[in-house]
């Protein structure tokens, strides 16, 4: 799984550099996602705007990251493509992560 990560001013930013998380990254996206997210500020922003497909498996992924993440930190979800975000709206996660459509939208409300 090939994803970029820096720290922002008070979050950490990963990308996603591939165009899918499914069965078939899954383990290997959790890995690397704990590896990345060992440490750092509270907010951990990860930046979907590459990916246009996940399945159930991605999606369970995405939340084994959240649960991996000491309580202090959290998980935002930003750059959601359309398909993606139907796939968080329809099995209802959208209410269990921060979502915002881009980057600049969620950096300016957690910088704020």
């Amino acid at each position: 799984m090939e994803i970029s990560a820096k720290i922002e001013e008070q979050m950490q930013v990963v990308s996603i550099l591939e165009s899918r998380i499914d069965a078939a990254v899954a383990l290997d996206f959790k890995d690397t996602m704990r590896s990345a997210t060992a440490d750092g500020p509270e907010t951990v922003v990860l930046d979907l705007g590459m990916v246009d497909f996940i399945d159930s498996s991605g999606l369970g992924a995405i939340v084994a990251t959240m649960k991996h993440l000491s309580p202090a930190r959290k998980l935002v979800l930003a750059g959601l493509t359309p398909a993606v975000d139907k796939v968080f709206r329809l099995t209802r996660m959208d209410s269990v992560f921060c979502m915002f459509m881009s980057m600049d939208e969620a950096k300016s409300n957690i910088l704020s």
